[in-house]
């Protein structure tokens, strides 16, 4: 038999108070029987009764279980590696208050809708960086999409192809290899990097579903900077383009979905119900020890026995 709790100081307490007093008791009664020149049975049969139901009482407060039962603990869903880019063109507010502000904040209602799964953060500009690995921990994960900006990396240029290459490695590299897979990539796709063939034929390879989301408008948009706008070499103002070509083909190419948000649609509805409609398969699974605690039997016999103490008389002294 084990215990859920430790004895702690109180029942130690507890335990020898009774003792202390019930044994000055039982001396005091076995004296005055001898004074009568009686006996005192009644008293030591009184004595293991309470006795008894004390250690029972004190047996079920320590929360007794026996054995260590095992149970398979089996978690089901989908891998979702989400692609951010935060090149200097999500600044943009052809899509208001900026393409940037509203991925974040479209990141908050997928996470919340799609509980259960796990989500992993990877931010990208000339270069791509794992900001989150694949985690269950949705508070963190939220925690970290809601601190994107367009200064967290280098940007001389965005390059889309090197971020599903690393992308494509966290899935395939993590543990769980039967998982839905699943790469999420929100972008304006602005993008000077060229795709190798090996990247269309990884995605293909490994079953990893593509989810693209346009961020943007073909009419295009300002870029913020401080108080004012980015200008070019010839002190132009700068406008940025979604380029939903570029990004319709790139889906098109790896048997992926294209989404579009802007200030006319937003699709992020769209993009939950085809995540959902992705098989879940097994992410994790790993056995627990399960404990019952079973001081319910104690506390019966004690009740029983406390009873019994209080409802049959046995005479202490006997002549």
């Amino acid at each position: 038999m084990n215990f859920n709790y430790e004895l702690t100081l109180v029942e130690y307490i507890f335990i020898a108070a009774f003792l202390i007093l019930y044994s000055v008791y039982i001396g005091r009664t076995l004296y005055v029987a001898k004074a009568l020149g009686s006996t005192a049975r009644g008293v030591v049969i009184k004595f293991f009764l309470r006795t008894t139901y004390v250690a029972l009482l004190i047996v079920a407060i320590l929360g007794p279980f026996f054995g260590e039962p095992e149970r398979d603990i089996i978690a089901e869903g989908k891998d979702i590696m989400v692609l951010v880019d935060v090149s200097k063109s999500m600044d943009a507010t052809d899509v208001q208050p900026s393409r940037l502000d509203k991925v974040k904040f479209e990141l908050q209602r997928l996470t919340t809708s799609l509980s259960g799964n796990r989500f992993g953060l990877m931010i990208f500009s000339s270069s791509p960086f794992l900001q989150v690995p694949l985690t269950f921990d949705l508070n963190a994960f939220s925690l970290f999409t809601q601190t994107l900006n367009t200064s967290q990396v280098s940007n001389h240029g965005t390059d889309i192809c090197s971020a599903l290459d690393l992308g494509v490695e966290k899935l395939v590299q993590n543990r769980s290899t039967n998982t839905s897979k699943i790469i999420l990539l929100l972008t304006d796709g602005e993008n000077f990097g060229a795709c190798e063939r090996q990247t269309f034929t990884n995605i293909k390879k490994f079953d990893l579903k593509l989810m693209i989301v346009g961020i943007g408008t073909t009419n295009g948009g300002r870029i913020k900077e401080g108080t004012g706008w980015v200008k070019d070499d010839n002190d132009q103002i700068v406008t940025t383009h979604l380029n939903n070509a570029y990004l319709r083909e790139l889906a098109k190419s790896t048997n992926g979905k294209y989404f579009e948000i802007n200030s006319q649609q937003n699709a992020i509805g769209d993009v939950v119900d085809a995540i959902n409609s992705v098989e879940n398969r097994l992410i994790d699974s790993r056995k627990v020890a399960v404990v019952s605690n079973k001081y319910r039997y104690f506390l019966m016999v004690a009740l029983v026995l406390i009873a019994l103490d209080i409802l049959v008389t046995v005479s202490t002294f006997q002549v």
